[in-house]
Formats: C-alpha cells, structure tokens, sequence
C-alpha cells in the first residue's frame, strides 16, 4: 500500500483500539462511584467489593488510554504534520483543557484508590465522583476537536494561513457538542451493556450470587439509561450534519439526487456508478422529516458536489445502517428490560433474559465503532471539511506501512493484555471473606 492509504490504516487501527479503552475508561468511574453510594446506603458488601472492583478496572484503563492517547497525539504530527501544522494553533487549546482534565482524574483516582478507610466517607465518595466528572471531559474535549475538523470556525484565512484565532469559538463549533454528547452516551450505553453481558453469562455459569447480580443492576441502569437519550442526541446530531455536512448526510442515507421530502431508507445497498440505492425499505418523507422537522424539506443529494468530492458511499452507508441498528436494538431491550422492572419482576430469575443480554451486550461498541466510521468516513475526502484534503496533510515520510503493521501488532498484544488483567482484576468470583462486612480484598 502506498504511504497516504498506510498512515490511514495506522489513524484508523490506533483510533479503532484506542476508543474502546477510552470508552471504559471514561464509563466505569460513574459505575464505580454508584456501587459506593449503594455501599453507603444500604450497607451490602456485594457493592463494596464491586466499586473497589471496579475501581481497579478504572486504573487498567486509565494507564491504558493514556498510553495509547498519547500515539495518537504523536501519529497527529508525524503522519499529518501539514495538519498540524496549519491548524495546530485552533486545536491547541481542547487538548490543553483535555490535558488539565486527565491530570485532575489522575490526582483524585489516586485518591479513591488509596483513601478507603483514610479519608472521611463522604470526601471518597466525592473523588470517585470528580474521577467520574474529569473523564467525561476529557471526552469532550477530545470530541470538540473532532467536531472542529468537521465545521471548522474561529479564524480568518489570510494568504492560506489561519490567522485572527479564536480558540473558544473554534471550540464551540457547530459539531462539537453534539458530537461530544453523543460520544458521552455512546460510551455508557456501550460499557454499560458489555459489563452487563458479562455478569449475566458469569451468572449463568456460577449460578446465582450476589456479586453478578448487583453488577447488572447497576451496569445495565447506566447502559440502558444512555441508549434511550441516545434518540434525543441522535436528533440533534443528524439535525445539524443535515443543515452544516449536507453530503455527509447524503453519503449516510445514499441519497443521490436533490429531493424535497426524501424518504429515509433502512438497509440497502448505494451503487454509485447507477447514482442509485437499492433493496431499501423506503419510508415516505422520513429523510426529510427528521433531518428538517418539515415533511417536505428539500435534502440536497450527492448530486450537488462533484464525485471526487464524495466519500465512500457504500461504506458510510452500510456503517451508518449497523449503528442504527444496533442501536436501536438496546434500545428495545432497555425498554423491555425497565417494563420488566417496572412490573417488578426478577430479571436475574429469567434464563432467557440474561441469554438475550449476553446476546445484545457487544451491540454497543459495535455501534460505536461503526458510528465513528460515519463521522471520520463521511467527511473524507477532506481532513478539515472544504479547507484541507486528507491527501494533502499526509507526511512525505517513507515506509509508512512498517509503521502501520508494527503498530498494530503492539496494540493486538496490548488489548490481550489488557483482557487478561480484567479478567484477574474485575470479573473473577469474590471469596466468602471478601463479602464480609470488613469489605477487606
């Protein structure tokens, strides 16, 4: 492969591995800090086990991102240095803030981990609750510079310079917050639902206990909960890819030709070359009125830019339709999961339950998977949205593919590590000492 296609490769495989450490990361403090305030309530050891469980698992992830955050920061400027260059000064400042917020969950995680017994109650609980607090940050403010390559503002472009730089209003892009909130819950509906899965099939092996039970209380509340704001978030996001990335939105419903009330498809397959998708469920005017809240609205097509300005449309497509699927899928299982509840019936007690929530529990980082490569995918072939082609920021440095394959054999070797430890760490049955009120591990 040439060099442009290898450090692609590379951007993809570091983005691919390094989301989902990020995403646990950012997910189990909240978790964590639940099954303490449950701890504190009622007084069950089962969820003090779990937090400092979980706590744990918290501290992996967070070592883990870091390192891998960090080769995405080095891969900005070695594999895109024309990037960097130009637009270094309009990021600089979400990755300073984002940089703030990792040192800050370091201090109080610290803390939490140390603290139990040396600490007043009431103060570890906070940390846990600020470690929660500065790993949604970070989140975000990683997002809102990923939202500014999509709607780049704040600055003036002066002889093919940036220049007149606002850095809070680059940060406040069109794309930034929507972007970062429906990151925020992707990751909870993700990690909450493959916690989830896990105690559920652990419960099915080991039979009923009280340590697996409490864990898919809590897991499932935080996954089910997100995966139904989704929707909201989910309007808002395509709302604005509809009025600021018009072609994106076209790539994702393969909307070729220029059309008032367009239908939104489900499933299909674009063909380019025919300017047409098929073997869609076409739903009349729904493209339309979701994009616009107006039946009728117009929905420019493909049509409206030249080819050599599209993105793959058959790959954003297809990603597009697996994370709506899959999302939409939690979703009914949420929705199936709190009537259950509702009226009061034991998920635990149902086999065919916690075989169903095995079975959904990887949909979420499917989804959140495939959703990034609609957002990345679908801006190509720009690497900053009608400023700068992806082509033209790559590095001239030869042999990029050595890079790429060696990378990816460190990641392959780190993410099996990182299974291995979580396995000892987080999911391991508790002892009968463990569960005693003394909460010693």
């Amino acid at each position: 492969m040439d060099n442009f296609i290898a450090a692609r490769s590379q951007m993809g495989m570091s983005l691919a591995f390094h989301i989902v450490f990020a995403t646990i990361g950012v997910s189990l403090p909240l978790m964590m800090t639940i099954a303490e305030w449950r701890w504190r309530s009622t007084g069950d050891p089962a969820y003090l086990v779990l937090a400092k469980r979980w706590a744990k698992g918290t501290t992996i992830l967070f070592a883990v991102g870091a390192i891998s955050g960090t080769v995405l920061s080095f891969e900005l400027g070695l594999l895109w240095p024309r990037f960097m260059q130009y637009a270094g000064a309009v990021i600089g400042m979400p990755f300073s803030l984002e940089g703030f917020a990792f040192f800050t969950e370091a201090i109080f995680l610290g803390i939490y981990l140390y603290g139990w017994n040396r600490v007043p109650g009431w103060f570890h609980l906070l940390s846990g609750i600020i470690v929660a607090i500065s790993g949604i940050l970070s989140a975000i403010f990683v997002t809102l510079v990923n939202g500014w390559m999509n709607t780049p503002t704040g600055f003036e472009i002066v002889a093919g310079k940036f220049e007149n730089i606002h850095p809070f209003v680059a940060m406040s892009n069109p794309a930034g917050i929507p972007e970062a909130i429906h990151m925020v819950l992707a990751a909870y509906t993700a990690a909450g639902f493959a916690t989830a899965g896990i105690h559920g099939w652990l419960l099915l092996r080991r039979g009923r206990n009280r340590f697996d039970e409490v864990a898919i209380g809590i897991a499932l509340l935080v996954g089910g909960a997100a995966v139904l704001l989704q929707s909201v978030s989910g309007d808002a996001l395509a709302r604005m890819v509809a009025a600021k990335q018009p072609m994106k939105l076209a790539s994702l419903e393969g909307q070729f030709q220029t059309e008032t009330g367009a239908p939104f498809r489900i499933g299909g397959l674009p063909f380019p070359d025919e300017r047409e998708t098929k073997f869609a469920i076409e739903i009349p005017h729904g493209l339309s009125l979701l994009s616009f809240h107006s039946p009728n609205a117009l929905i420019k097509g493909l049509d409206q830019e030249p080819e050599s300005d599209w993105p793959n449309v058959r790959m954003v497509h297809i990603c597009f339709q697996i994370m709506v699927g899959c999302g939409s899928l939690l979703s009914l299982f949420a929705v199936a999961a709190g009537w259950l509840s509702w009226k009061k019936r034991s998920l635990i007690n149902h086999p065919r339950f916690l075989k169903a929530l095995v079975f959904v529990s990887p949909l979420g980082f499917v989804a959140l998977e495939a959703g990034w490569m609609v957002t990345e995918l679908g801006r190509q072939p720009w690497i900053i949205y009608h400023l700068m082609r992806t082509k033209d920021a790559v590095t001239s440095m030869p042999n990029v593919t050595i890079t790429f394959l060696a990378m990816t054999a460190v990641y392959v070797i780190l993410g099996t590590i990182v299974v291995w430890l979580l396995s000892r760490h987080l999911i391991a049955a508790p002892e009968g000492k463990q569960l005693a009120h003394q909460g010693v591990l």
